[in-house]
């Protein structure tokens, strides 16, 4: 049975929680102050070795919450585990495992070793060999060490289940309990979840003694810095919007949030089709992909990452100032989950909720969860974004104008024979990639029951993306040409790498290995198609032997790409929808 503990923030800091010499000193020296509440609350509970469940968002230094009282628990002298903590991602277990081994600053010969998948055994099994006491991984690599015999559980007295929502959402409910049942029934645990479905209840229940349960940071407090907005679009125009809203954003980069990978790989074709460096991650993406993916969002080669929600957590990247919800979270608490992807430890960020009309009622849910008002944006329009791009090219005229030399433009101005304002109008918008009223007519042949393709164009002339309804593809599977054949504008070669549909490979997947790899823009890749073997890919630049050996090299759902120019047969298959 949960015993409840109301939340009572205390201001008298951390030497009032009973944490041992060290480790206040290694709190001091990190300039830490005034506990958080979940700190507050859990810390003197675990110290007093009572179980805890502890109902927290990200971001609210639940960390420390759970591991100073570990490393109390933990005896350096002793070169055996001693304490577990079990995490979602790897992304989360190396933020765990580098807090705890902050906080371990001031103690002598304690190791801890993160664990997790996708990467080599070897360091892993080095270091357990080595004597850590704190190991912090993912279920699947925990459960495969000790199935080989490598990670004893027996000496364990401290147990963590941290995101322990997201690692049952994820599949890993099996492996959590497998682990749990290793462990000495005599030990602390900590669980700690953003939110208390009844499956968590029934883990809390089986594994945990007596708990204490502490409920913390009201979902408006987590989200009291970012800026909340919300959009009525329909469905069919969602890309469209998308599109133009991060072509004006100034946010550095940003996470688009959709429900299915489908719809993330999808979206994130789309972006890179308009120029935009985006790239989709799901919970199917490799690890080794994943890391690459995050890596370039930190670097600021990869500017919009499109993710369903088990794929961004524990994702913090500073870069993150926009969040759009492309579809509208089922849950309430996965929208808090979603937006504090930005404005993360103290810094301000801006959500945007994309809302079809039949979804207008969702904004209230949404309000009286969050204890936000949100603020209705305006959608740019296709004039906007381009007026967007003339300001930003402007701003560049003044140095343009320092640097000097331009006395062989204004000749080649003053003899063109037109107007120097219209002449520098029309050259602005060739710039800025206006090419001017785009015609409404038939873009494409019908499809059987699915919508024309010249009603995926607005008012405006502006390409407003496929509608996803109904099972329709956003990316057009059409039949390859002739092997070897260029792009209708002459500028381009197909080219054929070896991963297909029996590999399970999306078209994000390999739009994103080819721009990552080849140093390749979204807008540089054309149609492409997917078989059971391999795919047929369309560049609009014939590749040196470099970016194809760099390209060929990148794995995609398990298999290098091997790229290299498509040579027939002259009749290919049929692609699979």
């Amino acid at each position: 049975m949960l015993t409840d503990l109301p939340s009572a923030r205390l201001e008298s800091g951390f030497a009032e929680l009973g944490l041992p010499e060290n480790l206040l000193s290694a709190v001091t020296d990190l300039g830490f102050t005034t506990p958080t509440d979940i700190q507050t609350e859990a810390i003197p509970l675990l110290l007093a070795g009572r179980d805890v469940v502890g109902v927290a968002q990200t971001g609210t230094g639940k960390t420390a919450a759970f591991g100073l009282p570990l490393l109390a628990a933990v005896d350096p002298s002793l070169r055996a585990v001693q304490a577990l903590v079990l995490a979602p991602t790897r992304e989360l277990a190396l933020q765990v495992s580098e807090a705890i081994s902050t906080f371990a600053a001031h103690q002598r010969d304690l190791t801890v070793l993160p664990i997790y998948g996708g990467s080599s055994f070897v360091p892993q099994l080095r270091g357990l060999r080595a004597g850590a006491q704190v190991v912090v991984g993912t279920p699947g690599r925990v459960m495969d060490l000790m199935e080989k015999g490598s990670l004893d559980l027996s000496g364990v007295r401290f147990l963590v289940l941290d995101e322990a929502d997201e690692m049952l959402r994820m599949g890993f409910a099996e492996d959590v309990e497998q682990i749990a049942a290793r462990v000495p029934a005599v030990r602390r645990t900590a669980l700690f979840s953003a939110t208390m479905p009844a499956a968590i209840k029934k883990v809390a229940a089986t594994h945990l003694t007596d708990p204490v349960r502490v409920s913390v940071t009201p979902a408006s407090s987590t989200v009291s810095n970012i800026e909340q907005t919300y959009a009525v679009v329909p469905f069919r125009h969602k890309v469209g919007a998308l599109a133009r809203v991060l072509a004006v954003s100034d946010a550095e980069a940003a996470i688009v949030f959709v429900r299915t990978k489908s719809a993330a790989d999808d979206v994130a074709i789309e972006l890179a089709g308009r120029g935009i460096q985006a790239a989709a991650i799901s919970g199917d993406v490799a690890q080794r992909d994943r890391e690459k993916l995050i890596d370039r969002l930190r670097s600021g080669t990869l500017d919009v990452l499109v993710a369903t929600d088990v794929a961004a957590r524990g994702l913090d990247v500073e870069r993150i100032g926009l969040v759009v919800n492309f579809d509208v979270p089922r849950e309430t608490e996965t929208y808090v989950h979603r937006i504090g992807r930005t404005g993360r430890a103290g810094r301000s960020g801006r959500a945007l909720t994309f809302l079809t009309p039949r979804e207008r009622g969702r904004l209230s849910q949404i309000e009286r969860a969050t204890g936000s008002r949100l603020k209705e944006a305006t959608i740019p329009s296709p004039a906007d974004v381009s007026a967007h791009r003339a300001s930003a090219l402007l701003a560049k005229v003044g140095e343009r104008l320092a640097a000097g030399r331009l006395d062989l433009y204004r000749e080649v101005l003053e003899t063109s024979g037109h107007d120097p304002l219209d002449a520098a109008a029309a050259l602005m918008a060739i710039a800025v990639g206006d090419e001017g009223p785009a015609p409404r007519h038939e873009r494409g042949e019908e499809d059987g029951p699915r919508r024309r393709r010249e009603e995926q164009y607005d008012d405006s002339g502006e390409f407003v993306g496929a509608s996803f309804e109904e099972g329709r593809e956003n990316v057009r599977h059409l039949a390859p040409r002739r092997a070897g054949s260029r792009h209708r504008d002459g500028g381009g070669t197909r080219y054929r790498v070896e991963v297909g549909h029996r590999d399970g490979v999306q078209p994000g997947a390999i739009v994103g290995a080819i721009t990552g790899e080849g140093g390749l823009r979204g807008q540089d890749l054309g149609k492409i198609d997917i078989f059971p073997s391999f795919s047929l890919v369309e560049i609009s630049q014939e590749l040196s032997p470099e970016t194809s050996r760099r390209i060929g090299a990148a794995r995609v759902a398990g298999r290098p790409l091997r790229i290299r120019p498509d040579t027939g047969p002259r009749k290919a298959p049929r692609p699979r929808r």
